[in-house]
């Protein structure tokens, strides 16, 4: 295999060296359980205390806001689950969009077995939300508005700050799933109106397995795991402090090199999205234009297969992804792509590329060469192209 070009950091990153120093010492010498009495303990809380005022301070919340959780998906099922437990006497509505997270998605789904109503909001082709649409479905009986910060897919940034006052106007709660933004966008939860957001450390450099999910104080959700009386008797089991050490030197590393990072990163994006729609015939850019994760690039090309054009982008050492790494293996197409309106036989030829700051220009460059081969090889195997063109003659 080639030099290894790793373009998937939307289903995961790499440990940064600092973070896994961070750790480090919570494996091998302060391995106490922060909740046991003796002051061997003390050092472990000591940790897990600062990292939840490093977390709190990163998005404007209080201390006690901050909730250590095993990642997104957790911070998901509890928002949403735990919203429809305490408000089900007020409304059983629920309202979400069509191309959120599989963990929000099937939560709502759910919950609707359940007895529990949920309109899913319909997309523009850039993947926006359209706001007079959300006004519109907001019921006397809706409890939970839950809109993703950013897609995981095609990187579109949604209009956060005006989703949350207008959630505040109608009195209804409002969780963010912000596992792809928060680490890599701004984020400030009393000026974007925002009650609850899930965040995973291993989407901007941390480790894997913990996250955090963000409750503002004045929303009374009940305990989400029973047993013990961590994270204030509201989710129960013995606190990850290795992970926990780890998720606050990633973020607090992310939020010091935020805005030089995003203009490396931007400009390196740009650049291969130029070359990708300039040089491959029938190819385009899905996703927001402008309104967008600085690192993502999701591409279709017409008259092939997102996953052959995986496979060989792999024999070139090349790591991307058709879409989201929790549906890997599924024949469907997208349902993001679908909802932005693309066709079927458009939708599988996908392909997200998701960059970091180690992403230079002559790695761009070399993927843009490599596509351009392989995509020209898949057409000059496929019949239907082998048509289209003949028709276009």
């Amino acid at each position: 295999m080639e030099k290894l070009i790793y373009l998937d950091n939307a289903a995961t990153t790499a440990l940064k060296p600092e973070v896994f120093e961070a750790m480090k010492p919570y494996f091998l010498e302060n391995y106490s359980n922060p909740n046991s009495i003796y002051t061997f303990a003390q050092q472990s809380k000591k940790a897990v205390d600062e990292a939840r005022e490093t977390i709190a301070g990163l998005i404007g919340a209080k201390t006690n806001e901050i909730y250590f959780t095993a990642g997104g998906s957790e911070s998901d099922n509890w928002a949403i689950k735990g919203c429809a437990e305490a408000f089900a006497s007020k409304g059983k509505h629920i309202i979400t969009t069509k191309i959120e997270h599989h963990a929000v998605l099937h939560t709502c789904e759910y919950l609707e077995k359940k007895g529990y109503e949920v309109t899913y909001l319909d997309v523009d082709e850039t993947g926006m939300i359209r706001l007079e649409q959300l006004e519109r479905a907001i019921r006397p009986d809706t409890i939970l508005i839950s809109i993703m910060f950013a897609n995981n897919e095609i990187g579109t940034i949604e209009p956060i700050r005006e989703i949350g006052a207008i959630a505040k106007k109608h009195g209804v709660l409002f969780h963010t799933d912000a596992v792809q933004a928060f680490g890599h966008v701004p984020i400030r939860v009393d000026e974007l109106n925002i009650d609850m957001l899930s965040a995973s450390a291993h989407k901007f450099h941390g480790p894997k397995g913990i996250g955090f999910f963000y409750m503002r104080n004045s929303v009374k959700l009940g305990a989400y795991v029973h047993g013990g009386a961590q994270e204030r008797a509201r989710r129960a089991g013995t606190s990850n402090v290795p992970g926990i050490v780890g998720m606050a030197k990633a973020a607090q590393l992310a939020a010091e090199n935020m805005e030089e990072n995003n203009k490396k990163i931007a400009a390196v994006r740009d650049h291969l999205i130029e070359r990708v729609l300039a040089e491959i015939p029938f190819s385009r850019l899905n996703g927001h234009r402008e309104y967008r994760l600085p690192n993502n690039a999701n591409f279709c090309f017409r008259f092939i297969e997102g996953e052959s054009l995986l496979i060989l982008l792999d024999q070139k050492g090349i790591c991307a992804s058709s879409g989201s790494a929790c549906t890997s293996g599924s024949l469907d197409p997208s349902h993001v792509l679908l909802a932005i309106g693309l066709p079927h036989e458009i939708a599988h030829g996908s392909l997200r590329l998701t960059l970091s700051e180690e992403t230079t220009i002559e790695e761009a460059d070399m993927v843009a060469d490599s596509l351009k081969a392989i995509v020209e090889r898949l057409r000059s195997m496929s019949p239907l192209y082998e048509d289209f063109i003949k028709n276009q003659s």
